[in-house]
């Protein structure tokens, strides 16, 4: 095995990260990618440096810690506004892995499938990165660049999802379709954020995963919302037209074809939970 290292403060850790090193924060997708191998990357362990960790709020809106946990999330006292990311939060696997995994990690891993990236999308967030040239901040959509890939350099490391204070009352939901209810890679699935006023949608955001390379945003869903009454006429406003942004393929789970009309059925499903 390589250099294990587990340092308490960031600014050590992005002195380590000089030379090339394995980030290890949950572990919940590091073991698995490396069963029946050996272990012979620099590993630099994450978990022990505090200021990573928690959740906290200001005028502005929330930060959630880079190493905050699933479970973490789901415990946290957060207005309807982060209903979605905590119904994707009990979709990530089970018990175990909730307590383990960690939002960050979901994002870095950068799979086209991770359960918290469209709620993440859906919120407008942005991604806090640190480095040798200081801190940046992304937005989610410029942060995942492709399957596996994201717009971190090698001394860079996420520190925190920055989700800001919307204007009006907002609520969220996510649906995901797999092959059973937990413990499954998503078919298809999509999260919604709307902002009310006077009873109608003010301004919507939808987003769909493991639809295309990257999760996706449907701007012209979300123009078709804009000012629609909240009532359960809502979700006849999504048509096969507003799916324009996504490319899915034919895999194990499922064919393009079933994909695509799968996901109008989870997009007006979420859209009738929300007008509930």
């Amino acid at each position: 095995m390589g250099a294990y290292l587990r340092p308490r403060r960031l600014e050590d850790a992005l002195t380590a990260l000089a030379q090339p090193h394995v980030v290890l924060a949950g572990g919940t997708d590091f073991y698995p990618a490396r069963v029946g191998r050996a272990i012979d990357e620099d590993v630099l362990d994450i978990g022990g440096i505090a200021v990573l960790r928690g959740i906290s709020a200001d005028a502005s809106g929330w930060r959630l810690g880079a190493t905050t946990t699933w479970s973490e999330l789901l415990e946290a006292d957060l207005p309807p506004l982060f209903d979605g990311l905590k119904q994707a939060a009990r979709e990530v696997g089970g018990r175990q892995i909730q307590n383990a995994g960690t939002l960050a990690g979901n994002l870095c891993n950068a799979s086209p499938a991770a359960d918290g990236v469209p709620c993440l999308l859906a919120l407008d967030a942005e991604i806090e990165v640190a480095g040798p040239a200081g801190r940046r901040l992304l937005p989610l959509r410029q942060f995942i660049t492709g399957v596996r890939r994201t717009a971190l350099a090698q001394a860079e490391l996420v520190v925190a999802i920055h989700v800001p204070k919307p204007d009006r009352e907002a609520r969220s939901a996510f649906l995901k379709l797999g092959t059973r209810r937990y413990l499954v890679i998503s078919i298809a699935m999509a999260a919604a954020t709307i902002e009310i006023a006077d009873g109608r949608v003010a301004s919507a955001r939808l987003a769909v995963g493991a639809c295309s390379p990257v999760a996706e945003r449907l701007p012209a869903l979300e123009a078709a919302l804009a000012g629609a009454p909240l009532d359960t006429r809502l979700a006849d406003r999504v048509e096969p037209a507003h799916l324009a942004p996504l490319s899915p393929i034919d895999d194990v789970r499922g064919s393009a074809a079933y994909r695509s009309d799968a996901v109008v059925t989870v997009l007006r499903r979420l859209l009738q939970d929300l007008a509930a």
